[in-house]
């Protein structure tokens, strides 16, 4: 099938020519023979990983790998315990990873579910029912109000026929569809008023079309293969502790095989060494950051669940902490998703909407008159069956105290003449009663009638058909000066990017029968303007005037109209003076230009999804960590490709969701701000924790490196390390994960997505630090080593071990805070590190007094008084620590 044709710019003959097709519809030899060409008519789902591969991927992690060598070179030379322990260590991780990232991705399956398992379809010049995986292009199929598209088609016929398009193309409204008209060749999908597209609801109305492409080649096949093609990467604090894992590897290779060779050189033993370079493996090692990291995000996850925020890949945690731009889609998201009355135009006035008009009968006869001339049913609580405009102007006439069925019990419907994209208007017929005109307006005696036309349409041409307007409650002719300043009311309306509607009335005389356009429609008279639009979320501007603060920048990429789009934009605090960028334009830019006009562009209008992604990808490109929000199915593949991706959990489509990092439950823009603070929280306390394990094992890798100049054999053995590795690294660092939050955690710049770790003086901190717990460990271990003969005792050993887990212990207290000192942010504020701090006391006191414990890690007993040594002078890494902050508090 010729899939360059664009079917919007050929007639419905000239489209069913080009598919081999007529009004019979299709025969099913023909139906069958195109099925094997192009296939069934569903998404097909690609690239998907393998459970054994993503497992394979976690064990197969550079810091997992080292653990590995150091494993087998420990049962090689005979230390089972020591293999044994190592090696739990790693599968348990590599677990802990395979379910962190085994999260199937199922954008596809919700993109599946938008198919329609049957259709009504004519073949052989007979209607039948089929499965829709069986259209193929060429296929003339029915449509009916409440359908769902099933394929993309050209249509053929279309009778007051609306079609919500809001989850494809971001529009809000229901698109006037029509089948006479040609499209030009770069309109875009929401301009396209004669096709219709898969997963697309019809509103109002029926139908009839030829499928124009089926499967992958339809608009919704397209967004599943770009959502395939996307490829996730790492989060920004991912690839620096991949960085530091990979850094932290080679240094201990080269640390071991150092020692190796010293070792050689002194004629020691083989076995002997390599247990040396196992040690050091250990050491240098945090084992515990991948169990901390994810219980640490897990927690953050919980705190953002309270604050209406559902985290579906924990990695998202962290990476809000670093956003620096929010990319928001208008529709449901920054506005209501609801239309409403701004504001009339009553010719001598411009009234912005509200109960003040209650008194006001001008006012009261506008919205009567587009109440009455409506097809949409009010349920309750301001809800309502039809259009979205006309649900509006029921709602609105309802706060003017004219509830819609007090109005028709008083003006009852006897005919109507229903919109058509054409005319672009619709009429109603009433019967007329009293003296009034609808909404209490006192009635001019010449136009006293049995009945009345009310008629609701585009300005233009009410305009044209209007010989009389109304002002200040009198019917007096239409000048041209008048029709000159409703032309101008409703340019000023349009500009500001409001939807526009004129209201007119025409008394009928009693022989007035038959009604159609042409003998209703004329000699109106003209009764004024009304304005709409979707408006913004009251919580919003807050929200983004907290993310400005928080030096998060807000940008909007909708597919709705660019008028409407800036005034939204401008009205609650984005930056507007880039002005607004289509998604014409941007087909044009190159990615070079593209990376320059993000950079001050703020808003972008009627896009695409392609567009969409590529707005992201520039601002990436441009070192941006960028945040995508939306709730259509046009958001989902910018969802996958943002740093993070964030869908609304009432609105937002099943296809958002799955492709989606986070998801808003309470559909408000303000919660992914909340959310953002509790991101740069969970941020701050795994830097916290990694600097407190980095500083832990270089004290330790410098007790090893001192090990062979003073010691007749090793400080501390691999499964002493593994044990206080797990004991500081672990249970400290979980103590870390649930700290509070810095003071001025929102008052700050996000982070910059270039720095390290370890940036603003982070890796003189932590190497300052671990030299001081390497050397007051060795320190004592060399005092009490010269103390006693080694050769029949190594209490100098036990020493060591309790001194570098002492040292971690006062290390925590001063890591809780990366700019307070201890005492102002509280020794007992965080009851989880008091509990931990207490628990780690115990398990220490434990491994060297608790015989078997202490038999298992091959230590010897030590007395209270050695214990209190080893306690007092191990505070010297707090008091390091504390002046390490004092220095930088100005920093």
């Amino acid at each position: 099938m010729n899939k360059t044709l664009n079917f919007h710019t050929l007639t419905g003959e000239e489209t069913l020519k080009a598919l081999n097709s007529n009004a019979r519809g299709l025969s099913e030899q023909q139906a069958a023979d195109t099925i094997k060409i192009v296939g069934a008519n569903e998404l097909i789902e690609q690239n998907k990983r393998k459970p054994w591969k993503i497992f394979l991927e976690q064990l197969f992690a550079t810091m997992q790998l080292m653990l590995i060598g150091a494993a087998v070179i420990s049962l090689l030379i005979g230390s089972h315990s020591d293999s044994w322990a190592i090696l739990a260590i790693v599968f348990l991780f590599a677990i802990l990873g395979f379910f962190q990232e085994y999260r199937a991705e199922k954008a596809l399956a919700a993109l599946k579910k938008m198919a329609v398992p049957l259709v009504r379809v004519r073949r052989d010049n007979k209607l039948q029912e089929i499965s829709a995986a069986r259209l193929v292009p060429g296929d003339i199929v029915l449509l009916e109000a409440g359908n769902i598209i099933p394929a993309d088609c050209r249509l053929l016929e279309a009778v007051n026929l609306k079609i919500t398009e809001s989850a494809l193309t971001g529009e809000s409204q229901p698109s006037e569809k029509e089948a006479a008209s040609l499209c030009p060749t770069d309109k875009s999908l929401a301009d396209r008023n004669n096709m219709a597209y898969m997963g697309t609801i019809i509103a109002q109305g029926r139908g009839t079309a030829v499928i124009t492409a089926t499967g992958m080649n339809t608009e919704l096949g397209k967004i599943a293969t770009i959502l395939q093609a996307v490829q996730t990467g790492s989060t920004p604090l991912q690839k620096r502790l991949n960085n530091l894992g990979k850094m932290l590897a080679f240094i201990g290779v080269a640390i071991s095989v150092i020692i190796i060779i010293i070792g050689l050189t002194r004629g020691e033993k083989l076995a002997d060494l390599l247990m040396a370079g196992v040690s050091v493996a250990v050491a240098v090692i945090p084992e515990g950051l991948p169990a901390v990291m994810t219980i640490t995000l897990a927690l953050g996850s919980q705190r953002m669940l309270k604050r209406h925020a559902l985290i579906r890949k924990l990695p998202a945690v962290e990476t809000l902490g670093s956003v620096t731009v929010i990319c928001s889609d208008k529709t449901g998201t920054l506005t209501q998703n609801k239309m409403t009355v701004t504001g009339l135009y009553l010719q001598d006035e411009l009234c912005e909407f509200g109960p003040s008009l209650t008194n006001n009968p001008h006012a009261r006869l506008l919205m009567a008159t587009a109440a009455l001339c409506n097809d949409a049913k009010l349920t309750q609580n301001d809800e309502f069956i039809g259009d979205p405009t006309e649900g509006a102007l029921l709602i609105a006439a309802g706060k003017l105290l004219m509830p819609q069925h007090d109005l028709n019990e008083s003006w009852q419907r006897t005919a109507e003449i229903p919109f058509d994209s054409v005319r672009k208007r619709m009429t109603t017929i009433h019967d007329w009663q009293g003296d009034f005109l609808p909404g209490g307006l006192t009635l001019d005696s010449s136009l006293k009638t049995e009945s009345i036309a009310l008629v609701k349409g585009s300005v233009d041409g009410m305009i044209d058909l209007s010989r009389r307007v109304i002002i200040a409650g009198k019917v007096t002719a239409l000048t041209p000066d008048i029709a000159a300043g409703i032309h101008k009311a409703n340019e000023h309306m349009a500009s500001g990017g409001f939807r526009v509607l004129a209201v007119a009335i025409r008394p009928l005389s009693a022989a007035h029968t038959a009604p159609t356009s042409e003998n209703t429609e004329t000699d109106l008279i003209f009764v004024g303007l009304l304005s709409m639009i979707d408006p913004p979320r009251p919580e919003v501007t807050d929200a983004v005037a907290r993310c400005k603060s928080a030096g998060i920048r807000p940008i909007m990429i909708t597919g709705d109209h660019p008028l409407t789009a800036k005034h939204i934009a401008g009205s609650i605090g984005f930056d507007i003076s880039g002005g607004v960028i289509t998604g014409a334009e941007l087909e044009t830019t190159s990615p070079a230009d593209l990376r320059e006009l993000v950079k001050k562009t703020s808003v972008y209008a009627r896009v695409s999804p392609e567009h969409k992604i590529r707005i992201v990808e520039a601002l990436q490109a441009n070192g941006q960590i960028a945040a995508m929000t939306g709730d259509g199915v046009n958001d989902a593949p910018a969802l996958k490709q943002a740093d993070i991706g964030v869908a609304m959990g009432i609105t937002g489509t099943d296809v958002s969701k799955e492709a989606s990092d986070m998801v808003l439950l309470d559909d408000n823009f303000a919660t992914i701000v909340s959310a953002t603070e509790e991101g740069r929280i969970v941020y701050d306390n795994i830097r916290k924790f990694v600097k407190f394990s980095v500083s832990g094992n270089i004290g330790k890798v410098i007790v090893m490196l001192l090990g062979p100049v003073f010691f007749t054999k090793l400080p501390l053995l691999p499964l002493q390390l593994l044990w206080l590795n797990l004991l500081t690294d672990g249970l400290l660092g979980l103590a870390l994960g649930v700290e509070k939050a810095e003071s001025n955690v929102m008052s700050r710049p996000p982070v910059d997505p270039k720095s390290g770790v370890f940036s603003s003086g982070g890796w003189w901190q932590v190497s300052i630090l671990g030299t001081v717990i390497g050397l007051i460990s060795t320190g004592l271990g060399l005092w009490y080593y010269q103390q006693s003969d080694p050769t029949i005792h190594a209490k100098w050993q036990s020493m060591i071990f309790l001194t570098v887990a002492f040292c971690q212990f006062w290390q925590m207290i001063t890591a809780r805070s990366e700019k307070d000192s201890c005492l102002k942010n509280g020794l007992f504020t965080n009851p989880t590190a008091t509990g931990m701090l207490a628990l780690i006391m115990a398990l220490q006191i434990a491994a060297v007094t608790f015989e078997p414990l202490r038999t298992f890690l091959k230590l010897e007993a030590i007395t209270l008084q050695d214990f209190t040594l080893s306690l007092l002078l191990s505070i010297g890494v707090l008091i390091t620590g504390e002046i390490w902050k004092l220095t930088r508090r100005d920093a």
